[in-house]
This record gives structure tokens, sequence and C-alpha cells, in this order.
């Protein structure tokens, strides 16, 4: 499989989101990463399932919904619907994830798993064959424009190891502070996909920040 650029548009422009997806779209980016945050799980809101559906009709590309709330599935059916291609849950918060992860495989959307900085990789052995994809944040969730943990790149390299353990094609997604300083050699370390938000959407040019970025994930 490819690498995929993930443009987040919880750093875009809301008056103007039509515009900036259609940029990203045309210079290349593959899929859009949709933030969802209720400030119960993080200290931030943003919006739910309605801008999800019309964000479907404006764009081609997947869109890959991180649901950073509390309560996810009693709103599953709902980003499905939506139109989510994607959703991750957090394993933080969510004691009964294989049940949470089956009921977004159930509507045909591709499940994931999210874990934050200080949760261990190790927690999701049980889980790890379960899931399509899992996504290392790596940042703080609940902000934009985050400066980059560097041990997250030990733990795309242990998630690695795991998955090749388990002999899963699982996907690895990363997300927080990425940008044309470090998302190659990010992509050197295993990654899948990549979600970039402030790097893209507060630069002059996204076009050309998204043609470069994806120039460098290879």
């Amino acid at each position: 499989m490819k690498k995929l650029l993930c443009p987040s548009i919880l750093s875009a422009d809301f008056s103007n989101l039509k515009n900036e997806i259609k940029d990203i779209e045309s210079a290349g980016a593959d899929v859009i990463h949709c933030d969802i945050m209720d400030g119960h799980f993080v200290p931030n809101i943003t919006f739910g399932p309605d801008v999800v559906a019309k964000i479907n009709e404006i764009t081609e590309l997947s869109l890959d919904v991180h649901l950073m709330i509390e309560s996810p599935e009693k709103y599953i059916k709902n980003f499905c619907d939506a139109g989510a291609d994607y959703i991750s849950v957090h394993y933080e918060n969510n004691v009964h994830l294989n049940r949470l992860i089956n009921l977004i495989k159930s509507f045909n959307v591709k499940a994931g798993v999210a874990i934050n900085p200080s949760t261990p990789v190790n927690l999701l052995s049980e889980i790890i064959c379960d899931v399509d994809f899992v996504l290392i944040m790596s940042v703080n969730p609940g902000f934009g424009g985050q400066k980059y943990i560097q041990n997250s790149t030990n733990k795309v390299k242990q998630l690695k190891n795991l998955i090749s353990q388990n002999k899963t094609d699982c996907l690895i997604e990363i997300d927080g502070g990425i940008g044309e300083d470090n998302i190659q050699m990010i992509s050197e370390s295993g990654v899948d996909m990549f979600v970039c938000g402030a790097s893209i959407f507060k630069s002059k040019d996204k076009k050309e920040k998204t043609k470069k970025l994806k120039k460098l994930i290879g």
C-alpha cells in the first residue's frame, strides 16, 4: 500500500473550507482527517457528524474520523452515515474496545485504535489483530500546532514489531507536529498514514506544501 498524506482540517480556515479542501485535493492529498473533540476527553470542541457529511459532499477523498470524545459508541452510526471511511477511537477511555471496533467494522468502515503519548504500545497486544490501523498521537491531543514528541518515533518502531509478531497487516498512522523538517524521518520509521494540520493549512502556499510533503514521504 502506498503511503497516505492525510491533511487535518483542524487547522483549516472554516470560512473558506470548501476551497481549502479543493486546493489540497488537487495537490495530491490522499485522505481528509477530521478531528472530533467534545471538550470532555480533550480540552477543545470541534464539530460533529453534520459537518463531516458536508465535507463528504465537497470532496471525493476518503474521510478519516478521529473520535476524541466520551461514549463514542453513541455516535459511531452517525459518523458512518455521514461518510466516514476510517474511524479511530481511543484506548484510554474505552473499556469495551473490542466491541467498539467490531461495531465500526459492522458498517464496512475501517476501524482503528488511537493511543496518547503516555500510553505504551504493548497495551495493544490483545487488540492489534482486530484493528485496521493504529493511530499514534505524537502530541497530546486537543489542539493543533504542537511540537512533535520525539519518543513517538520509537513507539512507531515498537508498533511495527508488534504488527510483525502478530502477522497482521494493520497500518500505522501518526498525528501531531509533523512537517517538512521531520516527515521523511518519520516515514522511514515505518509509518503508513501521516496527519498534517498546521504544517499545511498555516503555510502560505497550501498546494505547494502538500506536494512537497507528499514527495518527502516517498
